[in-house]
């Protein structure tokens, strides 16, 4: 790992730096719990345009969130689940995949091939690539509805976010 700033980075982290200052002037959730009040973890995509708590109606404290690439269900998801729902209070999760996602209309190998490049070599790492949208929300739904760890007390619920319109759309996981 590196701590050269490189060219341009120097003025993104003073920016940075400075939007945290303007945030924690005016932050007022500091006695928050850390127990998610909506007792509901959300799983999406890391995609920049997708903003999960407004676009759910919640509030910061309400849920447990985990990012990650296209949203899906892997391992260190499932073992967040598993700390949330045993441990947090937890009784639902809801899992957002989303309309123009970079890891759609491809496969594995391609973002494989895509990775070495770029002289990055991650062997046969799973990325989680799609070519069908429904039906990578259902493959995810299925996945932590199976999850014998988590318990069949957890109701799991799975969404399309069209990024174009912000509408979510609910997919039949039955």
């Amino acid at each position: 790992m590196t701590t050269d700033d490189g060219a341009g980075a120097g003025d993104l982290r003073r920016a940075l730096i400075a939007g945290n200052r303007t945030y924690a002037a005016t932050f007022a959730d500091g006695a928050a719990s850390k127990l998610p009040r909506r007792e509901v973890f959300v799983l999406t995509c890391m995609d920049a345009r997708i903003d999960p708590l407004p676009l759910l109606g919640l509030q910061l404290g309400d849920a447990h969130v985990v990012r990650n690439a296209g949203g899906r269900v892997t391992d260190d998801v499932v073992r967040s689940l598993l700390l949330s729902s045993t441990l947090r209070g937890t009784r639902a999760a809801v899992v957002i995949h989303h309309t123009d996602c970079g890891l759609g209309a491809t496969t594995d190998d391609r973002m494989r091939a895509s990775l070495r490049d770029h002289g990055i070599d991650v062997g046969d790492m799973a990325i989680g690539a799609f070519d069908d949208l429904d039906q990578s929300v259902r493959d995810d739904v299925a996945a932590l509805a199976a999850e014998p760890r988590v318990g069949s007390a957890l109701a799991v619920w799975g969404y399309v976010y069209d990024v174009a319109s912000g509408r979510l759309r609910e997919v039949d996981t039955a």
